[in-house]
């Protein structure tokens, strides 16, 4: 049986940011329950010195742990891939599992271009990109009502509930403008989306929340407030609720969802062209 006090050493290696590593390794880790995990990124492995740095860390890590790390590596370069392999842990390139069936199966010999998947050579992509985050923050909370044509989407909800995250997942993930508007008492009192958004009507998507998980939420930002009240938590939870099925609004609770599951689902219902970065 495993020791319920030990911890494993996770590192994602990468000649690049990382970022595909760790959403690669993280992914397949979530699949062990009861396993106690220290994670370390280790970005712009590029060089055999920077390796061989990599390697000693990685040492230093099983002498401290008293068991070997797990190595998820998305090195392209071989002779990088051969250093790192020098370390006594179990070591995962993503790369050298999938690289070699690819080759066979397209009839093509892979570039081995290191930081190819976040390249931005890909000037027009990149600009995209940029201006879908501009545009995000610029329509941040009902910060203004001009330029809602140019939006792909329009979140709408009541405060605290998930709409600013989700909106900057959307533009930073998929390049999409997305504003988000907050669902008030002013609002409820008139029985109306907040002005201007009647007309953008296909846009719009809400978000809801349980009033418990909301309390926690706000009591964080705002505490012992009536603002952070259950009751008041409640009755805002009601009343959006009850206004977004007044006005034919689709929405999801995003009480016990992740921003990715969030953001998926809103990209199905609304059906939108989107690129993943």
């Amino acid at each position: 049986m495993m020791d319920s006090t030990l911890v494993r050493t996770a590192f994602f290696v990468s000649d690049g940011t990382g970022i595909t590593a760790e959403t690669l390794g993280h992914s397949l880790l979530t699949q062990f329950e009861g396993v106690k995990l220290r994670q370390v990124r280790m970005p712009f492995i590029n060089s055999a010195e920077k390796a061989r740095e990599c390697v000693a860390r990685i040492s230093q890590a099983a002498r401290d742990d008293g068991v070997r790390p797990i190595i998820f590596t998305t090195l392209v370069e071989p002779d990088l891939n051969t250093i790192l392999r020098q370390t006594d842990a179990l070591c995962l390139s993503f790369f050298e599992t999938f690289i070699g069936p690819l080759e066979i199966e397209l009839a093509v010999k892979s570039t081995h271009t290191i930081g190819r998947s976040h390249s931005s050579t890909d000037s027009n992509s990149y600009k995209d990109r940029m201006e879908a985050i501009n545009y995000t923050l610029g329509h941040d909370d009902g910060i203004t009502i001009q330029g809602l044509e140019e939006a792909d989407v329009i979140l709408v909800g009541v405060s605290r509930c998930g709409k600013t995250p989700t909106s900057l997942y959307l533009a930073m993930q998929f390049g999409l403008k997305a504003a988000n508007y907050p669902l008030i008492p002013e609002d409820f009192d008139r029985r109306a989306l907040p002005e201007g958004l009647d007309k953008h009507r296909a846009k719009l998507f809400g978000l809801t929340i349980q009033p418990e998980r909301l309390q926690v939420i706000r009591n964080e930002r705002r505490p012992n407030s009536r603002y952070a009240a259950i009751e008041n938590c409640k009755q805002e939870v009601a009343e959006a609720e009850k206004l977004m099925r007044k006005e034919g609004i689709r929405w999801l609770d995003s009480s016990t969802k992740s921003i990715e599951e969030i953001s998926t689902t809103i990209l199905q219902e609304i059906d939108l062209e989107r690129n993943c970065y």
